[in-house]
């Protein structure tokens, strides 16, 4: 029996960094900015640094960082980024006897164009990641865990209701952070699924999009669900969470970050830790928080990790309010 399996994508990244790499404001991209260099021109990159990634690894590290048994769910190719995924799982002590390896696959590989303040853009190969199927995910391996951690599956919301659902009726709780894709479905598809999770963890952004509302208030009132803890992270303003009109809201301490890739990873991962261990949802949000903190000030989305419970004196720097 595991005490939490993470389901979700597996990917090789390949972090460049250079000053070179400029932001332009543009109305030509849908986020107002460019990240751009001279076209032609030979750029020369300060540092490079390989890691593994992807959401369902990069959580699975952080609860096996925190000694809680825990197995890993994803697709890979059987070349030797794919290895190398199966051999950082396992540094992290998280059992990968249920990744399946995809014969003449290729794993996914995202290289980030990273600027020297933090902020990159990540070009996407989502190989063997894309392509998820229901027998990618053993429904024997679904009922022996407490928990499960599930991730974007590329937009595959059937195949998430499916494993929920298989999950719930099992009696095993679910939290939820799915991806922009399955979140474009919209919200009357996610009205018949939020009933069956114990936690769902996404950005303001994606909340947005999701219930076409602004305001927080407004936000939690269409995605409300009886006992259902909902996390809405917003990037340095911290995280609110939400369940049955309760809410808290922690700040961060702002810390400069080297990069943000993989902080919303560690923040949720971070938030059901605390959450398994203490059952108290502020306490949760101080972890999710100081895992997120740690990881932005390396590269790498497992680099920064938790590798032990932060102590009392460093959970009290995340100041958390109840609204």
């Amino acid at each position: 029996m595991y005490d939490i399996i993470t389901i979700g994508s597996a990917t090789r990244d390949v972090f460049l960094i250079s000053d070179k790499f400029m932001a332009i404001p543009s109305k030509k991209f849908p986020s107002g900015m460019g990240e751009c260099v001279a076209l032609g021109s030979k750029i020369e990159i300060h540092d490079m640094v390989l890691t593994t990634g992807g959401g369902a690894t990069n959580a699975g590290a952080t609860f096996g960082s925190l000694k809680f048994r825990t197995a890993t769910i994803t697709r890979i190719g059987d070349d030797s980024i794919g290895k190398d995924v199966i051999e950082d799982l396992s540094r992290f002590g998280v059992s990968t006897h249920l990744v399946r390896m995809v014969k003449g696959g290729e794993t996914a590989y995202s290289t980030l164009l990273t600027m020297k303040d933090g902020e990159r853009t990540a070009l996407v190969y989502r190989g063997t990641s894309s392509t998820f199927t229901r027998r990618d995910i053993p429904t024997e391996a679904l009922k022996s865990t407490k928990w499960i951690y599930l991730t974007s599956l590329g937009g595959d919301l059937t195949l998430a209701k499916s494993i929920i659902t298989t999950a719930h009726k099992a009696g095993v709780h679910v939290m939820w952070n799915p991806g922009s894709t399955e979140l474009s479905e919209g919200i009357q598809a996610f009205s018949k699924i939020l009933p069956m999770i114990d936690v769902l963890n996404i950005n303001l952004e994606e909340a947005q999009l999701l219930t076409t509302k602004k305001k927080l208030s407004d936000i939690y009132s269409v995605l409300h669900s009886d006992h259902m803890i909902c996390v809405i992270t917003d990037g340095t303003r911290g995280a609110t969470a939400y369940r049955d009109g309760w809410m808290a809201h922690a700040d961060t301490t702002g810390v400069k970050s080297i990069s943000r890739t993989g902080a919303g990873d560690a923040f949720g991962s971070g938030f059901l830790a605390g959450l398994i261990k203490t059952e108290d949802i502020t306490e949760a949000l101080r972890i999710g928080t100081l895992n997120a903190e740690s990881v932005i000030l390396k590269h790498g989305a497992k680099n920064g990790l938790l590798t032990k419970w932060p102590s009392a004196f460093k959970k009290r720097q995340i100041k958390v309010s109840i609204l």
